[in-house]
């Protein structure tokens, strides 16, 4: 019993220090033996891109999105619009068509199916070589999109993904975690980049080959995610591109921040176990060691968290530590609740609201698990409403 306890508190630990730290360590260290790539001259000619941006509901934010999309640093005649309306009920169209005369195409769906399966139904209706994925509130930096587009002169890259930037006042909103986690994981992929590749594009901005991306795909799964599982199965490689920043606003409630961090585990490790066959180091080889590492190993964290609670429990009957441990455990749940109620309520202390965002990630990676397990998929959801 003593010893089983002792692994089951252990486990966690372990997936902590090795996937947040040990893991980015061994990245940084072996990446100072290798020289970094050139940087990309301009093209001869600029490749055909489009954008597709699929859109429910966005009438507060989408005219804004848009006038960004125009005013993106690349040629007018070599660049596609898509805007996908998934079925949306308010004034999302209308914006849209508005912008008829200027290269925007809008491409309504007749029943709402979600941002997967608004990708899936425009794949037809995408010309350009590249297919730039965005959403409806973020921005893109007016000079982002070149360089993003010259590393796809390197034919052995499949997906570029953007970087990146959260912003927004941190005094005001609830999610003050999310900036620090942000920049945390821009620098793990710079440091995957440079020695290969990345596993996971960001679903906010990242630019994909056209033969990559327009076969349809479960509606219920994460095409970002996958993308760069899609184009290493293809015999292409993902990298980040600094340059390429895309400004996310931070959510303005605690509460979304974690249904969406619910949602978007849960339709990883769906995704994931899809492309299960890409975790075997003997035919992937690095590219596996690194999605183990980076994506797999994160999320046994959550999973082996009830375990190391039961293994205190285990040993609290002949440890003082395990005592002491356990009882740690309960007062941070409690004042992790109590946290997050006051982050909802309005202005707290940064400590405070740290807390409430690490205690709400580590319960959303949890019941993310349960959902996984459970075999429950939402291709439908309420998108997080960011501050315009």
């Amino acid at each position: 019993m003593i010893t089983l306890g002792v692994v089951l508190v252990l486990l966690p630990v372990f997936f902590v220090v090795y996937s947040y730290f040990l893991y980015p360590g061994l990245l940084w260290l072996i990446g100072q033996f290798r020289k970094p790539s050139p940087p990309f001259a301009d093209p001869v000619e600029w490749p055909r891109i489009s954008i597709s941006l699929p859109a429910y509901n966005e009438e507060r934010s989408i005219r804004r999105t848009i006038e960004s999309l125009l005013c993106l640093d690349y040629p007018t005649d070599r660049r596609q619009i898509l805007v996908v309306s998934d079925a949306s009920t308010d004034q999302t169209d209308s914006i849209v068509r508005e912008y008829a005369g200027r290269g925007v195409d809008l491409l309504r769906l007749p029943a709402r199916g979600g941002k997967t399966a608004a990708e899936n139904a425009a794949g037809p209706h995408l010309t350009g070589e590249i297919v730039i994925n965005t959403d409806a509130t973020i921005r893109i930096l007016p000079d982002a999109l070149r360089p993003l587009i010259r590393v796809f002169q390197d034919s052995s890259i499949g997906v570029a993904s953007g970087r990146d930037r959260s912003v927004g006042d941190i005094t005001l909103e609830a999610g003050q975690g999310e900036s620090g986690y942000v920049g945390y994981e821009m620098t793990v992929r710079r440091f995957e980049t440079r020695l290969g590749g990345i596993v996971g594009a960001s679903g906010c901005f990242y630019a994909i080959r056209r033969d990559l991306h327009t076969s349809l795909f479960p509606e219920a799964l994460s095409r970002d995610f996958a993308s760069a599982l899609i184009s290493r199965e293809h015999g292409y490689r993902s990298v980040s591109v600094d340059e390429a920043v895309c400004l996310v606003p931070r959510a303005v409630s605690l509460r979304a921040e974690y249904r969406r961090k619910i949602r978007t585990m849960a339709r990883g490790l769906d995704t994931l176990w899809y492309k299960r066959r890409l975790l075997n180091p003997f035919r992937f080889a690095g590219f596996s060691v690194m999605l183990i590492s980076h994506k797999l190993c994160r999320w046994l964290v959550f999973l082996t968290i009830p375990g190391a609670i039961i293994g205190l429990l285990l040993l609290a009957p002949s440890s003082r530590v395990a005592q002491g441990l356990l009882g740690l455990t309960i007062a941070g749940c409690i004042a992790g609740v109590a946290a997050m109620k006051a982050a909802e309520r309005g202005k707290v202390h940064r400590l405070v609201a740290l807390w409430g965002y690490l205690f709400a990630s580590n319960l959303a990676g949890i019941l993310a698990w349960v959902k996984a397990l459970r075999g429950e998929r939402n291709p439908i959801w309420e998108p997080t409403r960011r501050p315009v």
